[in-house]
């Protein structure tokens, strides 16, 4: 199966501004019989929005949590921002993803106790960094929870919780967020809705995002979607619809 085909220009590496994510020939296996991944090497570059997606078992999972540094790679090497991640330890790996890496997930992992500003705010006291309050107030505003911050995430409807976790995601101005399935717990909407701020801080504040989505709709707001198969990417589309996702995906699990 080809790896991913990608235009050039994406694939040609500028050394004075390395990519948000790279990866190079990655495999990752369990037991030494299952293939999750099979030597998987693409990249990311800086201000640009990818999401990926595949069956079930393709490997797109896995290939996130190699990515973010939440599991080592068997082989190859994964890199975020210039920094080849997949051999440190892992308190090393914590600390990066700590200071580098935002997450958003479906299940927002907001602590009940904490309010929102205490929530957006806890990686930078776990860091014991202080927040850039300029910043913060602005994706406060941007994502429309500024009336919110007072408030426990009981207090809060679902897509109110997803936006005070992408908050959260980018205070310590992380060099790219994972997000993994974002809208899979919202509705039609509310998902338009968190699909267009991911998008707007992309174009706005040249933020990177990877997003690992099941949803042709949701794939279609990134810049470009990666559709995995058998643990390699089958191919690479650059702007697609969610009419030629869906189809592909449809090919892939008839074949």
């Amino acid at each position: 199966m080809p790896t991913m085909q990608m235009p050039q220009a994406v694939l040609r590496e500028d050394p004075s501004r390395p990519p948000a994510l790279l990866m190079r020939n990655v495999t990752k296996t369990y037991d030494g019989a299952v293939t999750a991944l099979d030597r998987v090497s693409f990249q990311v570059p800086r201000g640009s929005f990818l999401a990926v997606m595949g069956p079930s078992g393709s490997g797109k999972s896995t290939l996130l949590h190699c990515a973010a540094g939440l599991d080592s790679p068997t082989d190859g090497e994964v890199l975020i921002g210039g920094t080849e991640i997949s051999r440190l330890n892992e308190t090393k790996r914590t600390m990066l993803r700590r200071d580098r890496i935002g997450f958003v997930f479906q299940a927002y992992n907001l602590l009940p106790s904490l309010t929102v500003e205490e929530s957006i705010t806890l990686p930078l006291r776990l860091s014991g960094a202080a927040p850039d309050r300029r910043w913060l107030i602005d994706l406060v505003e941007r994502v429309g929870i500024g009336a919110l911050l007072r408030r426990r995430p009981g207090q809060l409807s679902g897509g109110q919780q997803q936006r005070a976790a992408i908050v959260r995601s980018l205070a310590a101005r992380p060099e790219v967020v994972f997000a993994d399935e974002p809208t899979g717990a919202l509705d039609l909407d509310t998902a338009a809705e968190v699909l267009d701020i991911l998008r707007d801080l992309v174009d706005r504040f040249e933020q990177t995002v990877v997003m690992v989505t099941h949803d042709p709709n949701a794939a279609a707001r990134a810049h470009a979607t990666a559709v995995m198969a058998d643990g390699r990417i089958d191919r690479y589309f650059a702007r697609p619809t969610a009419d030629e996702l869906a189809r592909h995906l449809t090919h892939l699990r008839k074949r």
